[in-house]
């Protein structure tokens, strides 16, 4: 794996410190790990040492602590230079200016228009659309059956689903759709040399400069014209700060549903009996939807918040300067939160132990809502068609992909019948 890392390496790791892999070979083991290092843990991520807070309430309080920012410029290792854009990380970090890397007042002036967009009044206007979206790669999936049966569900159903539809909201033309896939997948790989991921964040600029520079010249009724005639506050975004924003977005806004849709797809094809309870109507699909993002979260670990002065956390203190990551699989499986059966999927689990997959304040998910529409869209068309949908293999040979941050596999090969 060619994977440079930092120019001078930071301070070794304390002899507690949980290693997070890269190639994310034991995703259980290290999320089990996590939990018994405490409630703020000490990680390793590829040689930068980082905080990791792994229990629910914990992470509620320090996700609403205004000392804990996203300026990359708050992070002493930065400030130092121990770490550069030769770590594979650094693109999820320094991300330019947009609503995920700045916060307060900056933060609500580039989120308010992009929140607007995604309300439930505009989601049930376009969820015809959705439906439509997912009937077309119903049939697809049907069609793409190999002379075994088998048929890849990521690639032809749970993959195309939500990049069509955030396609359709930021205005990107279907023909461009694979591409910016492509893109996005070598992005968050480990796999991916850090100079070919460099390059390609510069090819993504390219693509959404111009995008939004075709959009200021003939707007359209979608998000990205949306956020170029946006005035909120008294001041237009800059062309950067949309630029930022829709790159963002569209990660943020494919990557998540399809982490959801196949972790819900695999829970319920390990637990037919609750599967079953959801056919007959014994239970809703949202309580699948629910559960699914608690027990087997499509995003396993946010990078990164930096503390902007000493903060307290039960027997530890963030220093200032240092980074803390939120450890999301980690905090859905917290025994005080969830209960002593916190690593079972249940879907008759009670509502008061909600989860917090999407975050929590300031900077929760402004595609959460859409994210759920897409799901409880999806996976009640999926296993109506197909009520006979199967694993084509055994579970244990479903194999994640090399992604530190979204929980994601490689394929998932079923038969429809």
């Amino acid at each position: 794996m060619n994977c440079p890392h930092t120019a001078a390496a930071p301070a070794g790791r304390g002899a507690g410190t949980v290693v997070i892999d890269p190639m994310v070979q034991d995703l259980d083991g290290e999320t089990a790990r996590l939990r018994d290092a405490g409630v703020l843990a000490r990680i390793d991520l590829l040689g930068v040492p980082a905080w990791t807070v792994t229990r629910h309430a914990e992470a509620r309080q320090l996700l609403l602590d205004a000392r804990l920012v996203k300026n990359i410029d708050a992070w002493g290792l930065w400030q130092s230079g121990a770490v550069t854009h030769a770590w594979p990380l650094i693109g999820m970090i320094d991300a330019g200016r947009s609503m995920f890397t700045v916060d307060g007042a900056e933060h609500r002036r580039l989120r308010t228009k992009t929140s607007q967009a995604l309300t439930p009044r505009r989601l049930e206007a376009i969820r015809p659309q959705i439906e439509k979206f997912t009937q077309e790669l119903l049939d697809a999936l049907d069609a793409a059956q190999g002379d075994d049966g088998v048929v890849d569900l990521k690639a032809v159903f749970a993959q195309p689903l939500p990049m069509r539809v955030v396609g359709m909201l930021m205005g990107v033309d279907e023909s461009q759709h694979a591409m910016l896939t492509r893109q996005y997948k070598a992005f968050f790989s480990m796999l991916t040399p850090q100079d070919e991921r460099l390059a390609l964040l510069a090819e993504l600029d390219v693509f959404y400069t111009d995008l939004v520079r075709e959009k200021t010249a003939r707007p359209t009724d979608d998000l990205t014209s949306a956020l170029i005639l946006a005035e909120e506050g008294g001041e237009p975004l800059t062309e950067e700060e949309v630029v930022g924003n829709l790159k963002a977005m569209v990660a943020a806004g494919h990557e998540t549903t399809i982490g959801l849709v196949l972790n819900a797809v695999r829970a319920l094809l390990a637990h037919p009996d609750q599967l079953r309870m959801v056919l007959a109507g014994e239970a809703g699909w949202d309580a699948v939807i629910e559960e699914t993002l608690r027990w087997d979260t499509p995003t396993t670990h946010l990078l990164m918040r930096f503390a902007t002065e000493d903060i307290a956390v039960g027997d530890e203190v963030i220093r200032k300067g240092e980074g803390v990551v939120v450890s999301y699989r980690a905090i859905g499986r917290d025994i005080e939160q969830h209960g002593p059966d916190a690593d079972a999927f249940d879907i008759t689990r009670p509502t008061r132990n909600r989860h917090m997959t999407f975050g929590h304040g300031p900077h929760i998910c402004p595609g959460a809502a859409l994210s759920r529409v897409e799901a409880g869209i999806a996976l009640p068309a999926l296993f109506t068609r197909f009520p006979g949908l199967r694993l084509a293999v055994p579970d244990a040979e479903i194999t994640k992909l090399p992604v530190m941050t979204q929980n994601d596999m490689t394929a998932f090969p079923v038969l429809l019948g």
